[in-house]
């Protein structure tokens, strides 16, 4: 029996229509998890629960991304703030296709050989832009290890082609590492966005298991290079808590980055999308995102982000007008 794949719709299903099984969806999403032992989904605590995605805004902002024939890390990455967001018609855009070269093992998004890169995306991500008028936009995109590039192009394309549609709309990239790419991270810094951020995940010791394909050092760098090149270009970086990280390890992770002299931080919980991904190991309390955030304020971060459902591009438009009026602050003016 054959299996019929809808790339676009991120699906799949038999040849004789009949829906295929969890394992099976898994194997063709994650080919590279699909033999690897399973690992229990605890249930979750209250704290962290969330509405399912309902209401008239939140089918507009499906239709848009649907018709424009765009993808969105909300769906693709499974995040647990898409109700909320895409009833606000806040979607955050992801560029180069649907899937990633990469093979990390808390990321949802699709794992294979991409498709060729679409050369007419970035002018239907800025027509979505504005159709839905945003302030603040975030775009970001699968690894494409693949490209000369590695996508940098097609992001200052995608930034050139927004400017154009939508002038007003500030915008957000959040990159990939770029890993021996050499300065192609030059180009999307110089194609005038807002915000450059680049999550480093995860502290050190775990980047053999949690990121396999990436580089700690790497991504710190990638950081330091572009404030270096910019410094009125806000940084901005993440991690994820619950992976079996140490408390002191976490406080190491502030310190590089404020060597990095990045100006955002967002902390986060971990949650495991599927057994074949790697297990939650804990899940922090909510007063523990709160003492961490007051020690990364203390730590001279221009703005902090910490709680369990706080997400890279989770409340960016908010979030964004507080890091200006906190430069701001900062610099006497406030």
């Amino acid at each position: 029996m054959r299996i019929l794949i809808d790339h676009r719709q991120g699906g799949a299903q038999r040849e004789d229509g009949a829906p295929l099984s969890s394992a099976a969806r898994r194997a063709l999403r994650h080919p590279e998890k699909a033999h690897r032992p399973d690992h229990p989904i605890p249930r979750k605590p209250a704290w962290i629960r969330v509405k399912a995605p309902q209401g008239a805004v939140f089918a507009e902002t499906l239709d848009l991304v649907r018709g424009h024939k765009l993808h969105t890390v909300c769906e693709e990455a499974a995040c647990p703030n898409i109700g909320e967001c895409w009833s606000a018609r806040h979607a955050t855009m992801m560029i180069l296709g649907d899937t990633c070269t990469r093979a990390c093992s808390f990321c949802n998004v699709r794992t294979g050989r991409p498709q060729p890169v679409d050369a007419a995306e970035p002018a239907r991500v800025a027509e979505a832009v504005a159709r839905l008028g945003l302030a603040h936009v975030v775009i970001t995109s699968v690894d494409r290890d693949d490209l000369e590039d590695g996508g940098a192009g097609h992001f200052a394309a995608t930034i050139a082609a927004i400017r154009a549609r939508a002038p007003g709309t500030t915008i957000e990239v959040l990159t990939p590492d770029f890993l021996r790419k050499g300065a192609a991270w030059q180009v999307v810094a110089e194609a005038g966005p807002d915000v450059f951020n680049h999550n480093l995940e995860t502290v050190p010791r775990l980047y053999p298991t949690i990121r396999p394909g990436a580089r700690y050092y790497q991504s710190l760098r990638l950081l330091d290079q572009v404030k270096a090149h910019n410094p009125r270009l806000f940084t901005k970086s993440g991690l994820m808590l619950g992976l079996g990280e140490t408390r002191e390890e976490v406080l190491q992770v502030m310190d590089d980055l404020r060597t990095a002299e990045v100006d955002f931080l967002t902390l986060g919980q971990y949650l495991q999308p599927s057994v074949k991904h790697a297990p939650i190991a804990r899940f922090v309390p909510p007063e523990e995102f709160e003492e961490l955030a007051a020690i990364a304020r203390a730590k001279g971060f221009l703005l902090v982000a910490a709680s369990p459902l706080t997400r890279s591009s989770y409340h960016a438009d908010r979030d964004f007008r507080a890091l200006q009026e906190a430069r701001q602050a900062m610099l006497g003016g406030g």
